[in-house]
Order: C-alpha cells, then structure tokens, then sequence
C-alpha cells in the first residue's frame, strides 16, 4: 500500500471529536493530505495519537508509513506505541549521574536506542537485587547527557517484572554495576489491546 492510502486508512480510524491543545483535528489531516503534504499529516496523526487512546492498527499502519518515507525516527516512535498499545506506559522523571560520578561520559540518543538495566525492586531467590531491562525513550529532547533530567517512557523486556510498580516510586538506572542515574516514576498505564506475545520495540 503506498504513503497515501497508509495515511488515509489511519485517518479513519481517529475518531473526529478529538483534538490536539492547538485544536488539531483529523479534519486537518485530511486537508494536508489533499495537498500532498504527506509528512505534515503523519506528524498530525502522531500528535492525535497522543491524545486519545487508538487502537493497534493505527500506530502499525502510521509506522509502516513512516518507514516507506524514510522517517526513521517517526517510524522507531510509531514502533515504540505498538509496544505501549500492546503491554502499557511507564513514564518516569530521569536524573542521570554527572560525568564525574558516574560511567557515562557522553549524551545517548533519546530514540529508544538504549537498553539500560533497571532496580525496580525485585529481588534473586538468594535475595540479591535483580536488575530488570527496559528500553528508554527520551520524551522532548534527541539527546540525554550526563547530569541532565528529563521525562522518559520505558518499555520492559518483560513487563510481567514491572507490575507492582505505582506513581511515585524510585527506580535506579544501570548500564553497569554502578548507578547510572535515578527515576521517579510518574504514570503507569495498563494496555490498550490484548495481544497474545510480547515484543520489544524496534529501532
């Protein structure tokens, strides 16, 4: 199927009293994608998408979208929603250690990229700390430094490990024996469709 027809078919699937805080609707999708303006609609759709809840199909069809107009980055966040749409959100305020404390020297890419263990609690049968992994997605910025804080989405490897955790909880970040930073854990969200695997968003 190509671009336009993809665009079209996720357009139906909006429902037309949602709007964006700029008062964007699927109406004004429609129009765009009347002038050919096929990564303008994409990126409305995405932020419609943000609003309200849309089921599965909508975030396949956009991703495949996006990977046919070579928008890799919207194709990876596309990807990323199947995954929250399939096993839920965790959202958490992220404070990574300063370059003199910690490991990391360098910035990351935000893109869910990074594949970080987490502490979230969970314990081994001989009652070591058991590190869980989560891929991370930097809300609002392309790049996290040492000693920077940002809002971050996480997507377990195994999220059955993830389902006592509750707003306001403290996970610790790791990308080796040390800390690597601090989360305070600020939404949980259960899933929006049943599936009958688990998988990993693709970057």
């Amino acid at each position: 199927m190509d671009v336009p027809k993809l665009l079209e078919a996720a357009s139906l699937l909006v429902p037309e009293e949602i709007a964006t805080e700029n008062d964007i609707t699927v109406n004004d999708v429609w129009e765009y994608l009347t002038h050919d303006e096929w990564e303008v609609a994409l990126g409305l759709l995405e932020e419609l998408g943000d609003v309200h809840p849309l089921q599965l199909s909508f975030w396949e069809t956009l991703a495949t979208a996006a990977e046919q107009m070579q928008l890799e980055k919207s194709a990876a966040w596309c990807r990323w929603r199947c995954y929250e749409t399939r096993n839920g959100i965790i959202r958490a305020d992220l404070t990574l250690r300063p370059a003199s404390e910690g490991r990391r020297q360098t910035p990351f890419s935000g893109a869910g990229v990074l594949r970080p263990m987490w502490n979230i609690g969970n314990r081994t049968p001989t009652g070591e700390p058991a590190l869980n992994i989560a891929s991370l997605w930097v809300e609002f910025t392309p790049f996290l430094g040492p000693g920077e804080r940002s809002s971050v989405r996480l997507a377990p490897l195994d999220p059955s490990q993830w389902r006592h955790l509750q707003p306001g909880q403290t996970i610790t970040m790791h990308e080796d024996q040390t800390a690597a930073g601090t989360a305070v854990v600020l939404e949980i969200q259960g899933p929006t469709a049943q599936a009958h695997h688990i998988d990993t968003p693709t970057t």
